[in-house]
């Protein structure tokens, strides 16, 4: 009994993500122009991702991976799960915290999708992953729709 207690301790410290994260905050479309107010100066590349979209989930590691290669440069990634917000945050924070942590990733409030999106592209089609790239101006330079890996997200960035 002993023997199962302990592998079954081992077994969950395993499964904990390794890189502590910030909790995933609920936002709106004022909260979000704050978010990306505050990172004016920079290059922001946003995405808009879900935990059921599987093209999301293969793409989110090369993004995280452009900012650490282009930290240099100031590049900011900021999520945002467009996941439905009547549940809780809880799905959204487990799987950005065992796939990649260290992703700054916001859920959208209990308010319409559109109104959060039209902060960068009140004319967005709800296609996801969706990626803006913004310059440092604040001002959308690219969007990028659909899953694109790591060398096709540089070249957009750069």
């Amino acid at each position: 009994m002993v023997r199962f207690a302990l592998a079954v301790a081992l077994l969950v410290l395993a499964l904990k993500p390794t890189i502590a994260a910030e909790p995933v905050k609920v936002l709106g479309p004022e909260q979000f122009q704050q978010v990306l107010a505050a990172e004016k100066g920079k290059l922001v590349v946003v995405n808009l991702w879900a935990t059921w979209c599987a093209p999301c989930l293969v793409e989110i590691p090369d993004l995280v991976a452009l900012e650490k290669d282009l930290a240099n440069l100031g590049v900011k990634l900021i999520g945002v799960s467009v996941d439905d917000p009547r549940g809780s945050t809880a799905a959204i924070t487990t799987m950005r915290d065992r796939r990649f942590p260290g992703f700054a990733t916001y859920a959208r409030d209990k308010g319409e999708l559109d109104d959060l999106v039209s902060v960068v592209d009140p004319a967005w089609n709800e296609v996801v992953p969706t990626t803006y790239i913004l310059g440092r101006d604040g001002k959308v330079k690219t969007q990028i729709q659909g899953k694109k890996s790591l060398d096709e997200f540089k070249a957009a960035v750069t």
